[in-house]
C-alpha cells in the first residue's frame, strides 16, 4: 500500500508540478517556494515532537503497556498544541518581518506573497496539531490506512490543478487557498479514524510528569538536529534568492519536488521498518534489530537505485518531457541532490536505530553542527563568486560525512550493533547499483535520445537491480518470497 501510495504521489506530483509551473510562471512558482519555506523552517519543532511521539508510542506498544500508552498520547497532544501556538507567534513576528524586508520579491507581487505566507502559517499549524494521530497510525503499523488517506490527498491535488486552470482569480493566491483546504480535510480524516480505532487517542488533557518529561527531553535533543536540518535547507534557498534571484528559486523548488518523488517511495519503506526496529529494541532482541536495520538499508539503496539510475542518466530528457520550459540549472541541481539523497536514505536507517535507544544527544549535536557549518561555507563560496550549484555539492559532502559519524554513534550506544556488517551490506548494495548504472550508460550510448531509450533503461535497470536484490537477501527470505509467489499463482 505504501508503494501504491508513492506511485500515485509520483504520477500526481509530476503532472501537477508541470501544470502549476506553467500556470503560475517561474516568478510566482519561486515566490510560493521561498515564502512557504519561511514557515516550513519553523516546523522543525514539530518534526522533533512527531519523531519522539512515534518512538515512545512504538516503545509502549512493544511492552504492551496500555495505560502508559494512553498517557503518552495524551501528553503528546498537549505538547503539540503548545508547539503550534509557539510556531504561530514566531511566524507572525520574526517570520513576517523576514518576508517583508529580507526576501527579494517584486513590489507588485508583495500582496500575493503575504497572503501565501498567512495560509502557509495556517497549514503549518494544522500539520502540527494532527501529527500525533499520524504517529499513532505508524506505531500500530497500519501503513495501509496512511497510504489510503495520502492517495486521497494526491487525488484532491488533481482537483486543485483543474480549478487553478479554470479559476478567474490571482493564481498564486488561489493555489495556496486550495492547498490549505486539503490540509484541513486530511487532518479531520486522521483524527476521525484514530479516535474510532485506537482507544489511547481519546486524550485526557492531563499532564503526567513521568511521561511528558522523557518525551520533552528526547524531542528537546532532537530539536537541535531538526532545527539545523531545516535551517540548512531553507537558509540555502534564501541565500540562492539573495545572491541569484527568483529564477533559481524556481529551479530549486522543482529539484525539491523531484527529490521528494524519488526518495518518497524509499522513505516509505524505511518508515515501515521503524516501529519494528524500535519494538525489537524494547524487548531486548538486539540481534534481530541489527538484522532489520541491515535489511532496511540494503533494500532502501536497491529500491532507490531503481529510480535514480534512469533519472540520473536521462535528467534533461525527463525534465523536458515533464515541464517543457525548464528553469536554468535544474538538471545540475537534480543530479547533485540525487547523490546527497542516497547517503541520506542510508543515514535514515541508522537514525532509527539511535532513536530506539532513546539516547540522541550525540546524534543531534554532531548532525546539527554539520548542517549549520555548511551554511557559512556556502555563504563564503557565494561571496567568492562561486556558481549557484556549489550549495548542492556541499550538501552531498556533508551527508556522506554524517552517515559515517552516525554509524560510529550507533556502535557506541549499542555494543552489539554490527557496524562492519551494516556498512558491508550497504557497500554491496551501492556496488550493485553502480554496476547497473554503468551498464545503463553503455545502453544509453547505443541509442539516440527518445522515449524508447528511456523506457528501455527503466525496464532493464529495474530487472537487473531486482535480480541483484533477490540474491542479496538471506536464504530464508528468498524461500519465503518464493512461497508467497507460489500461493499467489495458485
Amino acid at each position: 500500500m505504501l508503494y501504491l501510495r508513492m506511485l500515485v504521489n509520483l504520477a500526481v506530483g509530476l503532472l501537477t508540478t508541470r501544470v502549476v509551473l506553467q500556470t503560475l510562471g517561474f516568478e510566482d512558482f519561486g515566490i510560493y517556494g521561498v515564502v512557504g519555506g519561511v514557515v516550513s523552517m519553523l516546523v522543525f519543532i514539530n518534526t522533533s515532537m512527531s519523531g519522539a511521539t512515534t518512538r515512545f508510542l512504538s516503545f509502549e506498544l512493544g511492552r504492551c503497556d496500555e495505560g502508559r500508552l494512553q498517557l503518552t498520547f495524551s501528553n503528546a497532544i498537549i505538547a503539540h498544541v503548545i508547539i503550534a501556538a509557539v510556531v504561530f507567534v514566531i511566524a507572525e513576528t520574526v517570520g513576517l518581518w523576514f518576508v517583508a524586508y529580507k526576501l527579494v520579491i517584486p513590489p507588485e507581487r508583495m500582496l500575493a506573497a503575504h497572503v501565501v505566507y498567512q495560509l502557509s502559517i495556517l497549514m503549518a499549524v494544522v500539520t502540527i496539531v494532527q501529527s500525533p494521530f499520524t504517529a499513532a497510525i505508524f506505531a500500530h503499523e497500519q501503513m495501509d490506512v496512511f497510504a489510503r488517506v495520502e492517495i486521497l490527498k494526491s487525488l484532491l491535488l488533481l482537483v486543485i490543478v483543474y480549478l487553478l486552470t479554470i479559476g478567474d482569480f490571482d493564481k498564486l493566491i488561489l493555489y495556496a487557498s486550495l492547498q490549505f483546504v486539503i490540509f484541513a480535510l486530511i487532518m479531520l480524516l486522521y483524527r476521525f479514524y484514530c479516535r474510532r480505532h485506537y482507544e489511547e487517542t481519546h486524550a485526557s488533557w492531563r499532564v503526567n510528569r513521568t511521561v511528558i518529561g522523557p518525551l520533552l527531553s528526547f524531542s528537546g535533543w532532537d530539536l537541535y538536529g531538526n532545527a539545523s536540518f531545516a535551517a540548512r535547507q531553507h537558509v540555502t534557498n534564501f541565500l540562492i534568492n539573495m545572491f541569484f534571484g527568483l529564477i533559481y528559486n524556481a529551479a530549486s523548488s522543482i529539484t525539491t519536488t523531484v527529490n521528494a518523488a524519488l526518495s518518497g517511495l524509499t522513505m516509505a519503506m524505511v518508515q515501515a521498518f521503524r516501529p519494528a526496529i524500535i519494538k525489537q529494541y524494547a524487548v531486548g532482541q538486539y540481534a534481530d534489530m541489527t538484522s532489520l536495520m541491515c535489511q532496511a538499508a540494503k533494500l532502501a539503496v536497491m529500491l532507490l537505485g531503481c529510480m535514480i539510475v534512469p533519472c540520473m542518466l536521462e535528467t534533461p530528457y525527463i525534465l523536458h518531457l515533464w515541464l517543457a520550459d525548464v528553469p536554468p540549472l535544474t538538471v545540475v541541481f537534480c543530479r547533485l541532490l540525487m547523490v546527497a539523497t542516497t547517503f541520506g536514505i542510508i543515514n535514515s536507517v541508522v537514525v532509527i536505530g539511535i532513536h530506539a535507544t532513546g539516547r540522541i544527544k550525540m546524534l543531534s549535536f554532531l548532525s546539527g553542527s554539520l548542517y549549520l557549518l555548511s551554511l557559512p561555507v556556502i555563504y563564503l563560496l557565494y561571496k567568492l563568486k562561486c556558481n549557484v550549484e556549489v550549495a548542492y555539492i556541499v550538501h552531498a559532502v556533508v551527508m556522506a560525512i554524517m552517515l559515517l559519524t552516525n554509524v560510529l554513534i550507533m556502535r557506541r550506544l549499542m555494543s552489539r550493533f554490527e557496524a562492519g556488517r551494516f556498512l558491508f551490506q550497504v557497500a554491496l548494495a551501492l556496488v550493485c547499483v553502480a554496476m547497473s548504472g554503468m551498464l545503463m550508460m553503455w545502453l544509453r550510448s547505443c541509442m539516440p535520445e527518445s522515449w524508447i531509450r528511456l523506457l528501455l533503461i527503466v525496464v532493464a535497470n529495474g530487472i537487473l537491480i531486482a535480480a541483484c536484490t533477490f540474491f542479496m537477501l538471506g536464504a530464508a527470505t528468498r524461500q519465503q518470497i518464493c512461497s508467497q509467489m507460489m500461493k499467489c499463482i495458485s
